[in-house]
């Protein structure tokens, strides 16, 4: 009789185990979207109406397939119906603000200059999306983080980013920027002109360059780490782009068991690095000026605290996270520049007379001598360039933020579970914002400055905006101008016959077939 009691006991809780489980899912996939949606439309915001589970994923999918399948019919810098063709359709039909569904999670979608403002300034409130872990694996530390964790890696990371820090780097900027010139030459060598392929060119001088940036002397060894990164991040695409099922990265597929490799190497080279770094710091050597260097030494200190009653506070980062933050360092940075400076040949060689005015500011500052750090920060006409090249091609041509509480933004009322996009590359080319020529490439608008180019409006965000904004902002705009300088010097160039316009986002905004250009010696 008890054994009959107790099964009948078990069996009771195992079906309300099952029956509050199931009422959990079919409130997330059905009854919860539809209570959202809603209230979005009650708040006057436009939208799509919610499918069961997929939202507008399968849309997305097939019709982003479809727009990639060509490069663009001609040269345009209206690119936006290409890289993000469902966000084109749905921006078209309701306008600047709206909502779509990934799945049974809300996106709502802003591109109101003063609402982003709001929004990355509220950083307890809008916080970084935690979509997908492998994306977390990605793009691990500094960027990840919140609150007081984020803070101290802040601290302790923005005097690798100082300006007289940079200035100690950019011999390392010259040299590689020098290995590719050299290259470049025998490209021209016979005939004075020669054709290459600039997107594969830049990515490797920006690999390069952040290894040596990053790990001085041990360069070497940073580029064996660079190389299985770019195979992690191709490999974390295809991952990304499928489903996310919550628990399947703990599934030993041949994907999962790869990504998990390469992790552990990452991390094994990086930390043999690291490791080594200490050992010197510990044995009284002086701090060296590249990355690692200058990130080590600001931790230690930050460790080596002393409060009221002197004893140390342990407030640094542990060496995991010191590994962390420099992946971080290669693929953010890495990403960053090659993008940016990939974008700049190209529209140069669309507009030879905006090369050439280029050209000229160059020889007047430097001649044919390698540039210095003051001079490459007056060069007002490239710097006009650089902005305008990061208007119509941002790297990172979307942001996203994530709601975990109930907030506002603006007058809207947004729930917890909601997630927030904020399309770069619509607020950079609003015509009401930037004029009737904001497609067109006009570095001019910039030679008053950031602040009145879209007509006094704050509306310009290739690096983010507030407290989060790019802590590399200065790196990578430092080492654009050097490549670019060094480039002008020596050459001239122009789109090849081959080049097909077909801007793509991979994680960052970059031409899907390459660019193709043809230099010509100078």
């Amino acid at each position: 009789m008890e054994t009959v009691t107790a099964s009948s006991i078990l069996i009771s809780v195992v079906c309300i185990i099952l029956v509050t489980g199931l009422i959990k899912v079919v409130n997330w996939v059905w009854f919860r979207p539809k209570k959202l949606e809603k209230c979005f439309r009650q708040q006057g915001l436009p939208g799509t109406s919610y499918q069961f589970l997929i939202g507008d994923m399968k849309d997305y999918a097939s019709i982003r397939t479809q727009a990639l399948e060509n490069p663009m019919n001609g040269f345009s810098n209206d690119y936006v119906s290409r890289v993000d063709p469902l966000g084109h359709q749905h921006s078209t039909k309701f306008g600047t603000d709206y909502f779509v569904w990934a799945g049974p999670m809300p996106m709502i979608s802003i591109s109101k200059p003063e609402l982003i403002r709001e929004a990355f300034t509220k950083m307890q409130e809008f916080r970084k999306a935690k979509f997908n872990p492998v994306f977390d694996k990605l793009f691990p530390g500094l960027v990840s983080y919140e609150g007081e964790k984020w803070a101290k890696h802040r601290k302790i990371i923005n005097p690798a980013f100082h300006m007289e820090k940079l200035k100690l780097m950019l011999p390392a900027f010259g040299d590689s920027c020098l290995e590719m010139i050299n290259k470049w030459e025998m490209v021209v060598a016979e005939t004075g002109s020669g054709e290459l392929d600039a997107w594969l060119e830049l990515t490797k001088l920006t690999a390069d360059v952040i290894s040596r940036a990053a790990f001085g002397s041990s360069y070497e060894e940073g580029q064996r780490i660079f190389e299985l990164l770019k195979e992690q991040t191709d490999l974390a695409l295809l991952m990304i782009h499928s489903l996310y099922i919550p628990g399947y990265r703990y599934i030993p597929t041949p994907k999962n068991r790869r990504f998990k490799r390469l992790e552990d190497q990452i991390h094994t080279s990086l930390r043999a690095i690291i490791n080594k770094r200490k050992e010197e710091i510990e044995a009284g050597e002086a701090v060296k000026t590249d990355l690692l260097g200058i990130l080590m030494d600001s931790n230690l200190k930050e460790i080596q605290q002393v409060d009221g009653n002197n004893k140390y506070q342990h407030l640094g980062m542990s060496i995991t996270e010191v590994v962390e933050e420099c992946k971080l360092f290669y693929l953010a940075g890495q990403e960053t520049t090659s993008t940016l400076l990939v974008w700049t040949l190209i529209l140069l060689s669309k507009h030879q007379n905006w090369q050439a005015r280029a050209r000229e500011e160059v020889l007047q500052m430097f001649g044919k001598n390698v540039p210095d750090f003051e001079g490459l920060n007056h060069l007002k006409t490239v710097i006009m360039i650089l902005n305008e090249v990061l208007r119509l091609y941002p790297p990172a041509f979307q942001l996203s933020r994530m709601i975990y509480k109930d907030t506002t933004l603006g007058a809207l009322s947004i729930p917890s579970g909601t997630m927030i996009t904020f399309p770069i590359y619509s607020v950079h080319r609003n015509k009401e914002v930037w004029g009737d020529d904001a497609l067109e490439f006009k570095p001019d608008r910039f030679s008053e400055g950031i602040s009145n180019a879209a007509r006094g409006n704050n509306a310009f965000f290739p690096f983010g905006w507030g407290p989060r904004i790019c802590v590399g902002e200065r790196f990578a705009m430092a080492e654009t101008k050097m490549a670019l300088s060094m480039i002008l010097q020596r050459f001239s160039f122009e789109l090849s016959p081959s080049y097909a316009h077909a801007p793509t986002s991979v994680i960052f905004l970059q031409p899907q077939h390459g660019a193709q250009i043809v230099l010509h010696r100078l």
